[in-house]
């Protein structure tokens, strides 16, 4: 278990993810495919060839083994949907694994170091979220404010446990609260809104805090 999540919960809510993600390319046209993105020097293409090829990663067991440049270099010349038909297969793929994976599994190594399985899981379900809403602001698509968010928001509140920001509370819009550290100043406001300012996609100054909240900052 990791946060509120359980491990049912993060396996199920990473294969949806991926699901979604699946459903999405299928529907992009060419031009959807080449649009820039707010990911410097990354098409939406290039995107989808870093979820698609991580999720391949970490189906194949050799996660971390590329860069996310790499990942996107080596797909970006597929189509939509054959890159959906690809993470279709990871993802019945996954479903089989995850479906035998007891609690000693969830909690022993994923195979990136210093990261259990459960925390592996989160952290692709996390990715996938990301970049499917870097997708989504690229083509003009609404945010989704559905589990993926709340699970972002607490992946995100885990990333800067780890790195000692704070300490601080997180008490934003129709979410449980989450202490940051031992918990302090409260940080209110749109859970979305605060996803963008943690990972860097929009100032931090919008949430009234300072650069350091974003989780990538060296």
């Amino acid at each position: 278990m990791t946060g509120g999540l359980s491990n049912t919960d993060l396996g199920n809510g990473l294969l949806d993810s991926y699901d979604g993600f699946a459903q999405m390319l299928r529907h992009l046209d060419t031009s959807a495919w080449t649009t820039p993105t707010r990911c410097a020097g990354w098409e939406v293409r290039d995107i989808a060839g870093h979820v698609v090829g991580l999720a391949n990663d970490a189906a194949t067991g050799v996660p971390g083994t590329r860069t996310p440049d790499e990942q996107a270099a080596a797909l970006r010349d597929f189509e939509p949907v054959d890159l959906a038909g690809q993470l279709g297969a990871t993802i019945a793929s996954l479903r089989g694994l995850m479906n035998v994976l007891d609690d000693a599994a969830w909690n022993g190594p994923s195979g990136v170091p210093d990261t259990t399985l459960a925390k592996g899981v989160h952290g692709l379900w996390w990715d996938t979220y990301a970049h499917a809403d870097d997708i989504h602001a690229a083509l003009g698509f609404g945010a989704d404010r559905g589990p993926s968010l709340a699970a972002s928001v607490d992946y995100l509140a885990y990333q800067l446990t780890k790195r000692g920001w704070g300490p601080a509370t997180l008490a934003l819009d129709g979410l449980p609260t989450i202490d940051i550290g031992a918990g302090g100043t409260k940080v209110t406001g749109d859970p979305y809104d605060f996803v963008l300012v943690a990972s860097g996609r929009a100032n931090a100054a919008t949430m009234g805090l300072d650069p350091t909240v974003n989780v990538y900052l060296a």
